[in-house]
């Protein structure tokens, strides 16, 4: 009789083990692929054990998750990878032994890849994440040269724009752009481009995993911000003596600090932030400005507009083992206070540009301590176009017309900047390349 209650006890015990012990779903697998690194997403209720190798000739990396069950989110992940994935040639799923599932990615080539997990943020669960980045990373500079080879190579010189709609624009001192030649020239150098040419470096915020903020019609801060991002190189693009990095080219996330980092090895002359803003009240309307502050906000929506910006990398998802190259670096050394004041200048001129297309929800620039505006050595801004949150200003910044003339008052601002402030060759302040 006893040994037959024990039996039912243990019975009862194993049919309320917690979930831990059941295979863990899969809820959601996605793909990130970028230029800069492809990333992979599986997100599921549940932290996932894993251990991650490489294999060479040829190249794969395989991944062992322990106590998951292969389902269909699991197994549509194989047909996400697409052909233009720069680093992903394709995956297999697949059960290994009893208790783990292995999945093998091969590659296209070399490959330094970071894998990690996050903990439940926002609307996600537990995350498991991979980061595949290419041996050798992406110089944006070479990148901006080979755009400058492939606009070149589509089509023969035509007249050269003018600007006589706003100030003229000073270039280095010492060198100067050389008369356009009859024949075709040469693609510009990577040399040519970080001496030669004022480079601005905008920056779409948010991406990827990162949605940003989200308006009453369901439009994604992050499609907005690359859209207008993308129409102000266009327009950067077009005139001389000027060049444009996009930070961010495509649906994908990139860390803040990464976006520094992108911007000082590109050696950009100013660095531009494009949101789109929220608050929890559908009535804040109008365009901001904001430059970095070494003394605290200069308001309460300030900071906390700093600290929901600055929360996008646990959005995102960050890679807390690598460590942030401006963490020890303080805000008070010489070359940082010149740098902001340098800011402040150009978000007067932006703003006030700004100020002509739509309302300003204040009408002078702010400060606040944004993570993505502490490079020490790049004049930096944020400009927050219009509240996304807002019914009204929603739909204006779904209008592509809306869009491209906040780039086009962004690039007035900047040009107005460079006119008053010639962009002189300076000293740069210590980077790893």
């Amino acid at each position: 009789m006893l040994e037959r209650t024990l039996r039912l006890a243990l019975i009862a015990t194993l049919l309320w083990l917690p979930s831990a012990w059941a295979e863990i779903a899969i809820k959601s697998a996605r793909i990130w692929p970028a230029q800069d690194y492809t990333r992979l997403t599986l997100e599921s209720k549940q932290a996932i054990r894993y251990n991650l190798f490489t294999i060479k000739n040829p190249e794969r990396l395989v991944i062992d998750l322990e106590d998951v069950a292969i389902n269909a989110a699991l197994n549509e992940m194989v047909s996400k990878i697409g052909n233009d994935d720069p680093y992903i040639k394709s995956v297999r799923v697949g059960r290994f032994k009893p208790g783990v599932v292995r999945l093998v990615l091969d590659l296209k080539s070399e490959s330094k890849p970071q894998l990690f997990s996050l903990k439940p943020v926002g609307a996600y669960g537990y995350r498991l994440v991979l980061d595949v980045y290419p041996a050798v990373a992406v110089d944006p500079l070479m990148a901006l040269a080979q755009q400058s080879e492939s606009k070149l190579a589509a089509s023969e010189p035509t007249s050269t724009p003018t600007l006589s709609e706003s100030p003229s624009i000073a270039l280095k001192p010492s060198v100067e752009l050389p008369e356009p030649p009859v024949a075709k020239p040469a693609p510009l150098t990577r040399s040519e481009l970080s001496t030669r040419i004022l480079i601005v470096a905008i920056d779409a915020g948010h991406g990827g995993e990162d949605p940003g903020a989200r308006g009453h019609r369901g439009t994604n801060e992050k499609h907005v911000t690359l859209s207008i991002a993308r129409k102000l190189k266009a327009q950067i693009d077009n005139i001389p003596g000027m060049r444009a990095v996009l930070v961010r080219d495509g649906d994908y996330f990139i860390p803040l600090v990464g976006r520094v980092e992108k911007a000082r090895k590109a050696h950009a002359d100013l660095f531009v932030s494009i949101h789109a803003d929220a608050f929890v009240k559908p009535h804040a309307r109008g365009s901001s400005v904001f430059a970095l502050s070494e003394r605290g906000a200069t308001s309460a929506s300030a900071r906390w507009l700093a600290k929901k910006e600055n929360e996008a990398d646990l959005i995102g998802g960050v890679n807390l083992a690598i460590k942030d190259p401006y963490l020890a670096r303080t805000l008070l050394d010489l070359s940082q206070t010149a740098t902001i004041n340098d800011s402040l200048k150009l978000a007067k001129h932006v703003l006030k540009e700004v100020g002509r297309i739509n309302d300003l929800h204040r009408g002078h620039v702010e400060q606040a301590g944004f993570a993505v505006l502490k490079s020490p050595d790049i004049p930096s801004i944020l400009v927050e176009t219009a509240f996304i949150s807002n019914p009204d200003e929603e739909k204006r910044l779904q209008d592509e017309d809306y869009q491209d003339e906040m780039a086009r008052a962004i690039l007035g601002g900047i040009k107005r900047y460079f006119a008053a402030n010639p962009a002189l060759s300076k000293q740069r302040v210590a980077q790893n390349d």
